[in-house]
């Protein structure tokens, strides 16, 4: 199934900054829900507006799993559902607050606030990290005052550790198996937002080159990522 493709985002006027070094600078993100399960959850530049969404189905069932891992389901390590409260990934020094991403009465998905550059946001009406299915969260790669919470995710490789700790007292330590950058216009809907029978995890930002006339990144990257312990807090 291919990606929705996205209305333009309101255009902002300002240039990217400056201040993150390692790619042009943007405005962070906005969200499109499409149509199989989670749906097209493309990530655009702008910080003030959101793309068109379709209402994502809070408690999909079970489906078979469009995951790139192609592995016996781990159901003996999904946990109960639990919001998340922090995550943390130290090869890239992510120590990070969750919010939740809800939808807007127009039924499009909110971003993460641009205000802090230091936050990660979780789409809470998906699965919760560390609970069967794939939980989604989301961070900008930089905002109008500088580089943000997830500049760095395409540096992760396989085998890199992301922890989150959940409301309940558990942290729950997921291993990386890819990271991976994906065309918003060829976004691979099924294999980032299908429903899984284990406990895995992605996250989403913005990625490639900025097109400064689109005011867009023309790509998302993506890491994907499955349970692999959990320990009290």
């Amino acid at each position: 199934m291919t990606a929705q493709q996205p209305p333009q985002p309101n255009p902002d006027p300002d240039p990217p900054t400056a201040a993150a070094a390692a790619r042009p600078a943007g405005r962070g993100l906005i969200w499109a829900a499409g149509a199989f399960l989670l749906g097209a959850f493309l990530v655009y530049n702008s910080v003030d507006t959101s793309a068109d969404a379709t209402t994502p189905q809070s408690r999909p069932a079970v489906a078979a799993s469009a995951s790139h891992r192609a592995a016996t389901p781990r159901t003996d390590l999904a946990l109960p559902r639990s919001a998340p409260k922090r995550l943390t990934i130290p090869e890239i020094a992510v120590d990070a607050p969750f919010t939740q991403l809800t939808l807007a009465p127009t039924g499009q998905l909110n971003p993460p606030p641009a205000g802090d550059t230091n936050l990660v946001g979780w789409f809470k009406d998906g699965a919760a990290p560390g609970e069967r299915g794939a939980a989604i969260v989301a961070g900008h790669v930089d905002t109008k005052t500088g580089p943000a919470v997830f500049l760095q995710l395409e540096t992760l490789k396989p085998g890199s550790t992301v922890e989150i700790t959940r409301e309940d007292g558990i942290v729950a330590t997921f291993k990386i198996d890819s990271v991976e950058t994906f065309s918003k216009a060829n976004f691979p809907n099924d294999r980032v937002y299908s429903d899984t029978p284990d406990a895995q995890l992605r996250l989403i930002t913005c990625g490639g080159a900025y097109d400064r006339k689109a005011k867009d990144y023309v790509a998302n990257v993506v890491a994907f990522a499955h349970l692999v312990s959990s320990k009290r807090a």
